[in-house]
């Protein structure tokens, strides 16, 4: 009944995502927020297919933690879950994503449209200095940054090098960070095809005030807070 569940939803998304991105396009006119909050709506939708096609379904805990002004979210990343969940809990954001992803057809092409910091891995200091400049020009324009501090997916219940890129951004831009658990691998596995019913949990943490704290506190305190918590619900 997975399999056929998995593939159900497969076929849905090879259909779906098309059209809704092709439909993204009419929306370049617009200003930034405003094209973010339309496309926004395919991360609804696929939320409400794996909740009605997989039987995931979402638990937040910690939604009081949000600030009212935009902030830098450094979430656990474990896999395609969380892309779409976070746009479903907090308010517009960008994201910090390697600039391979906007190549994709019609999900990349839709994507550029949503103002993210698109940056070169193999430029080391140049995508560094890029996501401080344009980060901190994304949360002048009220967006949320989100930034997984591990790069990449990481398999459920292994544990990544948290990366200080996110944190710079803080120490650099005053933004408050807010550190984002999630047992989301445990349903659905980092590059699997399989999707496994039941509750993601995602944990918002109190924001972090980067005012007199060195880059490598904050980064230290987000990493303890998350991992600690992603222990705790698991």
């Amino acid at each position: 009944m997975i399999q056929i569940r998995s593939l159900i939803f497969q076929l849905v998304m090879f259909v779906w995502v098309p059209i809704y991105a092709s439909l993204a396009m009419f929306v370049f006119p617009f200003k930034p927020l405003l094209r973010y909050r339309l496309i926004s709506g395919l991360a609804i939708s696929v939320m409400w297919l794996l909740r009605v096609i997989c039987g995931i379904k979402m638990n937040v805990m910690g939604r009081e933690n949000i600030p009212a002004q935009p902030c830098i979210i450094l979430s656990k990343h474990q896999s395609a879950w969380e892309t779409f969940a976070l746009q479903t809990v907090f308010p517009p954001q960008v994201w910090v994503l390697k600039r391979e992803l906007l190549w994709l057809p019609f999900f990349g092409w839709g994507l550029a449209l949503t103002s993210p910091i698109a940056i070169n891995r193999s430029k080391g200091k140049e995508a560094m200095k890029q996501l401080l400049t344009q980060g901190k020009q994304r949360l002048a324009a009220d967006f949320c940054v989100v930034v997984f501090p591990e790069g990449t997916r990481m398999k459920y219940g292994v544990r990544g090098k948290y990366k200080i890129g996110g944190a710079l951004l803080a120490a650099n831009s005053g933004g408050l960070v807010v550190p984002v658990a999630h047992n989301a691998g445990k349903f659905w596995g980092r590059n699997s095809f399989l999707k496994y019913p039941g509750t993601v949990t995602m944990s918002i943490g109190k924001p972090i005030n980067p005012a007199g704290l060195k880059a490598e506190e904050i980064n230290r305190q987000v990493e303890e807070w998350i991992e600690a918590e992603v222990v705790r619900m698991n």
